[in-house]
């Protein structure tokens, strides 16, 4: 699938990142991180396997969401000044092409479903 392949791949960006956190000794945004950025693509793999596409839809939803905790979390640590510029403003526009493109999913999911 297209959202989770794209989802894997700028997640390594953000697990090297939370590699950096704890070497820092950021250890409650490097625990975090990782986690929120899981939830995206194990929330998405997991939904695949539904039986309905409602079901399957809010697993999409939750994989959104986290793409919401991921954006604070950098938000957080830009604002705080642990993360260069550089670092958080080449994910952030990833993170807000995942959320529309699971958001366009969703709401596919939910039209047929419904019909």
């Amino acid at each position: 699938m297209k959202i989770w392949k794209r989802a894997a791949e700028f997640s390594q960006q953000l697990f090297y990142l939370a590699d950096q956190l704890e070497q820092r000794r950021l250890f409650r945004f490097a625990e975090q991180l990782p986690g929120a950025t899981l939830s995206i693509t194990n929330n998405i793999a997991e939904g695949s396997g539904s039986l309905s596409e409602m079901d399957f839809a809010n697993f999409l939803n939750t994989a959104r969401r986290s793409t919401f905790e991921v954006a604070n979390i950098l938000s957080v640590l830009g604002t705080n000044g642990y993360l260069k510029d550089v670092e958080w403003s080449e994910i952030l526009p990833q993170l807000e092409d995942e959320s529309k493109m699971l958001l366009a999913f969703i709401k596919t999911l939910r039209t047929s479903a419904a019909t």
